[in-house]
């Protein structure tokens, strides 16, 4: 497996047969180029106009074709606010995505503006601010099959996690699956306020079940994996799921439930998985906190 340096532009690095995966310092962030007869399909396009820009130069340093369609894993900022970017200079490319990921771009969108507006510390906030939101506009509910010509790539939802609208991209005749943020290598899984922490393992479960021993998987975030890094990490957000209901069902308040769990990860980065896993489960299986 190709070599990726942690936190660097090192262009595009071809990971199986025509499928090229670059990963950017800003957020590591992974954008991959899946070749074929009709072009490239991008899959996620970095998180402002500007990294976008960076991203198509390297694509054309790359020198295997325009750009045919672009793929947004899910709706989060630095995944997809690159979008209008490539429209600019590709011209009006369908651009998919899950169904719920259009309205979800925009409320994402909102809430990183604002956190951006309020002070948020980051060199590309004006690039950020700057930049105009263009949501998918070609949507699928659980899975579709894009014909690239000689070759077939499958879109697939399988439940929620990260986001209620996580796709993978699955490259079947080479064996690679992207998996967005549903996967990530360079850290823990990001539990963020529209997380589904209780949906997340069954999720995973799905996705391990798209992947062979010798698969390519791509995360979201670092380096590409294989089945068995997959398979531990479904593992870890598991136990997240199920020290929630362990604590909801021993009446363990919520405000103490972070403090209180035993993690796989630092507690500091459970606070949205432990509220929305409280939200999530049934009155049954949950008891008014012991007093």
């Amino acid at each position: 497996m190709a070599e990726f340096a942690a936190g660097s532009t090192t262009g595009f690095t071809e990971v199986a047969d025509r499928v090229w995966v670059a990963r950017y310092a800003w957020f590591d962030v992974n954008v991959t180029a899946i070749g074929s007869d009709r072009g490239l399909l991008v899959v996620d396009t970095h998180g402002s106009a500007a990294a976008a820009r960076e991203v198509i130069d390297d694509l054309r340093r790359l020198d295997r074709g325009g750009v045919h369609a672009v793929v947004n894993t899910h709706a989060h900022f630095d995944h997809c606010f690159g979008n209008g970017a490539f429209r600019e200079a590709y011209g009006d490319l369908p651009i998919h995505a899950h169904e719920t990921v259009p309205a979800d771009t925009l409320a994402s969108a909102a809430r990183i503006r604002t956190a951006y507006e309020q002070g948020l510390d980051d060199p590309r906030r004006e690039d950020l601010l700057a930049t105009e939101v263009v949501p998918a506009d070609r949507t699928f509910s659980s899975a579709v099959a894009l014909d690239l010509g000689d070759r077939m790539v499958e879109l697939v939802h399988p439940g929620r996690g990260h986001t209620a609208g996580d796709l993978v991209v699955r490259v079947p005749d080479v064996d690679v699956v992207l998996a967005g943020d549903l996967v990530e290598e360079s850290g823990p899984p990001v539990y963020g306020e529209d997380c589904w922490p209780m949906d997340w393992p069954m999720t995973l479960d799905l996705v391990v079940g798209l992947t062979t021993t010798r698969s390519v998987v791509v995360p979201g975030h670092g380096a590409p994996v294989g089945r068995e890094f997959l398979e531990d990490q479904r593992g870890d957000v598991g136990v997240v799921a199920e020290t929630v209901r362990d604590l909801a069902s021993r009446g363990v308040p919520l405000d103490q439930a972070v403090e209180v769990g035993d993690w796989p990860w630092e507690a500091d980065r459970l606070e949205h998985a432990v509220r929305r896993g409280y939200e999530q489960l049934p009155r049954s299986q949950r008891r008014l906190p012991l007093v």
